[in-house]
Formats: C-alpha cells, sequence, structure tokens
C-alpha cells in the first residue's frame, strides 16, 4: 500500500477513480486551457459557420444572438467544470454519466460524445480547406478560375493527415502548438479586426449591424417578420454560436495528462468560454461593420468571403482569410487530440469494436491507431460534401452545415446526460476542489433545457428543398443530421440489447488494487482513511 500513497496528488487521484497513469502527465494549466480555447477557435466558427448565422436573421440575428447564446453556454461549461474537478478521467463526459446515472446512461453518453467529436474533427477540418482554398483564390487568378468541390475535397485529405501526423508524433509536441494556437488566436483576431477597422473605405451602420434581418432560407417566402420567420428560421442562427463554442470537453479529456487535473480542467473549461464568447462576439461585429452590400452578401450565400471582397480587395481580403484557416489549422489538430483521447478511454473500457486497437499506445504514449481510424472516418462523413448545392441561386455548403449540426447534437446532447444526473443527485454529489455550490440546483436544469432546444433545432431542415414529401424535395439539400444521429442511436439501441449489455461492465479498473480491496470505491476510502490518520509517505 506505501507505494500508492507515494503517487503524486493527480496520479493518487486518479488511482481513487480505478486507473494507472498511462499517458505522459506532461500538460500545464495553460497548455489545458489552450487545447479547449483551440478547438472552440473564433478563427473557425466565426469565419466558417458566419453563413449560417446571415441566411437565418442576418446581421441582427447575429449581433444579438452570439452573446445570448454565449451565455447559456458558459453554463453549460460551468457544470462540466464542477463534474471534471470531481472525477478528472480521460474519459470525461462518459465517466461522469457511467458514475453518476449507471452502465447504460455512460454506454449511450460515450457512443454520443464520440460520435460529435468525429464530426467536429471532420467539419474543422473541412472548413480549414475551404478557407485555404480561398486564400489562394484570393491571390491567384488562375488558383480560382479551376475551383471545384474535388479540389477543396483533396485538400482536406491533406490537411486530415497532416493533424494526423502532429498526432503521432509527440504529446508534448501537441501540448506546444496548443500554446502557440492561444496566441495566434489573440493576435491574429486582432489582426482581422485592425484590418476591418482601417482598410475599408466606409463600415456599415449601428443600426443596420444592430437591426436589419435577412431570411435566405427560401422558407415562408423570404419573410423577415411573422411567426414562421421568428420561431424556425432565426432560432437556426443560434448554430453559429452553438458550434464554434463547443469541443471545450477537451479540458476533460486531456486531465490525465494535465497537471493538478481537478482545478486545471475546471478552469479550462469555463475560461476557454468566456474568453472565446468576447473575442468572438467582438469579431463577429468587426465582420458585420465591414459590410459593404447586404444584397451582394446575401446573394453570395452568406459568407465571411464575400464581406471580405467588399470590404478589402483581394489581397488584404486573402490575408484575413489566410490568418483564419492557420487558426483552423491549429483547431483541428486539438480537435484530433480531444477526439483519440476519448476514443482511447472508450476503448480502454472495451465499449467500442476494435477496442485493443484504439486503446493501443505507441513509444510516444499516444494512440496512434485511434488517430488513423478517426481521420478515416471524418473522410467518410464528408463525402457529401462533394455534390454541390444551390439555394435561392447562391451556392451553400448544405453537407458541410449538416456535419457542423451532428457535432452540435452529438456532443452537448452528451453534456447534458451526466449534468443531469448531478443534478438528480442533489447534495449527495461529492464535489472536487473547484464547486457551484448550491447554485448547481438551477444552473443544471438551465443546461439541460438550452441543449434540449439547440439539438431540436440542429434537426431541422434548413432549405424547403430539404422538407420530406413536399414538391421541391431533393436528397442533395437534406440536412442529414437527424439521420446520423437518429440512425445511430437505433444501433447503439440494437447494439445494447443484442451484445453490449451482456459484456460492457462500464468504466474499468487498470490500476492493481491492493490486497483486501475489490473496487476503485473500497480503494478511494481506503486512501481517504489513510491520508486522514496517517499521513506522510510512510503511511
Amino acid at each position: 500500500m506505501s507505494r500508492v500513497t507515494e503517487l503524486s496528488d493527480d496520479e493518487r487521484r486518479l488511482a481513487e477513480l480505478g486507473y494507472k497513469q498511462e499517458l505522459d502527465r506532461s500538460w500545464s494549466g495553460f497548455s489545458n486551457f489552450a487545447i479547449s480555447f483551440s478547438i472552440i477557435s473564433i478563427l473557425a466558427g466565426c469565419f466558417t459557420t458566419f453563413g449560417v448565422g446571415w441566411n437565418n436573421g442576418g446581421p441582427a440575428a447575429i449581433s444579438w444572438g452570439w452573446p445570448i447564446v454565449s451565455v447559456f453556454i458558459l453554463v453549460i461549461g460551468l457544470c462540466m467544470s464542477e463534474l471534471v474537478s470531481a472525477y478528472p478521467t480521460s474519459g470525461g463526459i462518459y465517466w461522469w454519466a457511467s458514475k453518476l446515472g449507471g452502465i447504460k446512461a455512460g454506454y449511450y453518453t460515450g457512443w454520443l460524445n464520440l460520435i460529435g467529436l468525429l464530426a467536429i474533427d471532420a467539419s474543422v477540418a473541412y472548413g480549414c480547406a475551404t478557407f485555404l482554398d480561398l486564400a489562394m483564390s484570393s491571390f491567384s487568378d488562375s488558383w480560382a478560375a479551376g475551383y471545384s468541390l474535388a479540389r477543396v475535397f483533396v485538400i482536406f485529405i491533406v490537411v486530415l493527415v497532416l493533424m494526423a501526423l502532429v498526432n503521432i508524433f509527440s504529446a508534448h509536441l501537441l501540448a506546444i502548438l496548443n500554446n502557440i494556437s492561444v496566441w495566434w488566436h489573440v493576435v491574429g483576431a486582432t489582426a482581422v479586426v485592425l484590418i476591418l477597422l482601417v482598410v475599408p473605405d466606409k463600415h456599415a451602420s449601428a443600426s443596420s449591424v444592430f437591426t436589419h434581418t435577412v431570411n435566405n432560407t427560401g422558407f415562408f417566402g423570404g419573410s423577415t417578420s411573422g411567426v414562421g420567420f421568428l420561431l424556425y428560421v432565426l432560432p437556426l442562427s443560434a448554430i453559429l454560436t452553438q458550434y464554434t463554442i463547443t469541443g471545450y470537453d477537451a479540458s476533460a479529456h486531456l486531465s490525465e495528462e494535465t497537471k493538478s487535473a481537478a482545478n486545471s480542467a475546471a478552469k479550462g473549461i469555463w475560461q476557454s468560454i468566456a474568453y472565446s464568447a468576447i473575442g468572438g462576439w467582438i469579431l463577429l461585429l468587426s465582420f458585420l461593420f465591414a459590410v459593404q452590400d447586404e444584397a451582394g452578401v446575401t446573394k453570395g450565400g452568406g459568407g465571411v468571403a464575400v464581406i471580405f471582397q467588399q470590404a478589402l480587395g483581394s489581397k488584404w481580403g486573402g490575408l484575413v482569410l489566410l490568418i483564419s484557416a492557420v487558426g483552423q489549422f491549429f483547431c483541428s489538430v486539438a480537435c484530433m487530440t480531444s477526439t483519440t483521447r476519448m476514443l482511447f478511454a472508450f476503448s480502454r473500457d472495451r465499449a467500442v469494436p476494435g477496442a485493443q486497437y484504439w486503446s493501443r499506445l505507441n513509444k510516444n504514449k499516444v494512440p496512434v491507431y485511434g488517430v488513423i481510424v478517426s481521420a478515416v472516418i471524418a473522410i467518410l462523413l464528408t463525402l457529401p460534401a462533394l455534390i454541390e448545392v444551390d439555394i435561392n441561386g447562391a451556392p451553400v455548403p448544405v453537407a458541410f452545415f449538416a456535419v457542423v449540426s451532428i457535432g452540435v447534437v452529438g456532443l452537448y446532447v452528451a453534456f447534458a446526460i451526466p449534468i443531469w444526473y448531478r443534478w438528480r443527485l442533489g447534495d449527495a454529489f461529492v464535489p472536487g476542489s473547484w464547486t457551484l455550490g448550491s447554485r448547481y440546483k438551477w444552473m443544471c436544469l438551465v443546461a439541460v433545457a438550452e441543449i434540449a432546444v439547440t439539438s431540436f433545432v440542429a434537426l431541422l431542415p434548413t432549405s424547403p428543398g430539404g422538407v420530406p414529401f413536399t414538391s421541391d424535395f431533393e436528397w442533395k439539400y437534406v440536412n442529414y443530421t437527424p439521420i446520423v444521429v437518429l440512425g445511430a442511436l437505433i444501433l447503439l439501441w440494437i447494439a445494447w440489447h443484442v451484445r453490449a449489455k451482456h459484456f460492457f461492465t462500464g468504466p474499468k479498473m487498470t490500476i492493481d488494487l491492493p490486497e483486501g480491496v475489490s473496487s476503485a470505491d473500497e480503494l478511494e476510502l481506503e486512501l481517504e482513511g489513510r491520508t486522514a490518520h496517517q499521513p506522510g509517505p510512510d503511511a
């Protein structure tokens, strides 16, 4: 028993939860914050999904919607901070659900979390490829003339390969890259804002930024008033914020590699949300004030590239796009790191087919096979992006937005499950060093309600052509989020009843238990007792 009590505080807490230290615990608290901040990436989501906000409400939906939705997301993050402080494990959300709600809750949570992370990998990497292509097109007329969806897809594959190589090489290198990424996002976003303030000859009025609305969906005849616009079109704009400010569960997934994890990972979650919310709003407002011709932006599909072309011209616009693309690459690398750590933890507990491969570490203590399979799945998930789609005469990446929605639904529903069970447990919950106190009573309920609403919105058709059983219906317009998410849930339900419930027992211990101790819970009590009554290295 002396070996256990000689462990560091982090290793000791991990042992109490049933795991031995396998991953390299070399990440600082700043690095833990940095990976969530990098995955949120205002240089990614604010650029790639700006069109979602513009087409479904316009400037007013973005300028008011971002801060309002951000506050709700911060509440979700604060609830998760309390959970990671109590249970700092790589399994993160899945482990919390298993601990608080039982094996079945953990099983579904883990799979939803994994599906969401894989979709985020795909969407961010594809966004990075798109903006690299746009940046090149700004600097070269010949490159612009040769545009095709196939070319963007090839760039997307190259980005995924580079992401995988960086992740395979070294966990220490990843920590360094994420630290650099924070400053790239801060300096890069500041540079973009200054360029958009200084270079354009004129700026939009405050009235147009905060009151003008747009309906570029084709629903309700393009009307920007009435019940249909308020209750159907406008809520779709929330996906801009909900998608951009996500992935902060990375702080939990990397907690086994973080020093002082119970406190550092908790801060990493809520601080990454708060700083991203402020920075993202400033960035989005700079886009909106730079608009020269609202009708032109709408006709161009609501993308930021149109705004930059209007306000900056090719060269300055190309620089802004390049700054964003580099930030998106940093984000992509961090996303894959988070995904593979979740896959590692879930596979360690034998919940995934082929678990022996995805939980295997190379000499650098990196789950190399997990990295490779994550990249392959991202490619398969994004194949529909090769289909060209026009809505109201404007090119709209329906498939890309569908992958975005899959990520939003998968991740946020996974977040909601342990938050709900924590609320049900009430004061019986044993918090870590970072706690909400009695505020959990209302914050957990607000978090779950917000997730329920936005997840429902993410399942809705985004254009008239995607509404089933109508004359305009075509498969290329379909938001296939419900097909993927509901289909996955059906498959998981079948898998659970046919096979999983007979062998899956939830989180498995990897630590060697001392004589006379039969479970992690008993070990935790044993260690707590020894710490209280026999302190010191010889206890």
